[in-house]
């Protein structure tokens, strides 16, 4: 059995005629699939990291070294904003699927395993519900574990004299 494929325009690429993210465009598609919709590698950034922190027993997102140059920017009035957001976050994103990377900080006392699960599914849940994107893989690497009297950037005012 073989199907006739019939595009509008694009030069004689089976695909031309898809929306990267809908289906068929020209006269004879439905309005909303006319056009390109295209997502920056920061929008999906922000909706990875906004997904990964919902998740509880997520303390924080980031390296060490990103989370403390990050702690100090988020005190500058101005500085922190979308930064502190994508913060251990790295994407890519093509025109159909996307990949995220994430350095996260965990709670002391909770499964890893089942954590990097729940933050998995919630990621690309988000993911692909908000862009339509599908997300081909979630990397977690999990980078510290906060302690319950761990205090963020915090130094100790205490010496050992006084």
């Amino acid at each position: 059995m073989t199907e006739n494929i019939t595009s509008v325009g694009g030069g004689g690429r089976p695909d031309a005629g898809v929306s990267a993210l809908r289906g068929p465009t020209g006269a004879g598609a439905p309005a909303e699939t006319r056009g390109r919709t295209t997502i920056a590698n920061g929008v999906v950034a922000k909706i990875a990291g906004m997904a990964a922190r919902e998740v509880p027993g997520i303390h924080n997102l980031g390296a060490g070294v990103a989370r403390t140059l990050g702690a100090m920017r988020d005190r500058v009035p101005g500085a922190g904003g979308a930064t502190a957001v994508t913060r251990g976050v790295k994407v890519e994103v093509g025109e159909r699927q996307a990949a995220v990377d994430l350095d996260v900080v965990v709670e002391y006392g909770v499964s890893i395993v089942d954590i990097a699960g729940d933050v998995r599914t919630n990621v690309i849940s988000a993911v692909e519900r908000m862009t339509g994107l599908e997300v081909v893989e979630v990397n977690i690497a999990v980078d510290d574990v906060h302690l319950p009297d761990e205090e963020e950037g915090a130094e100790s005012d205490e010496g050992r004299v006084r």
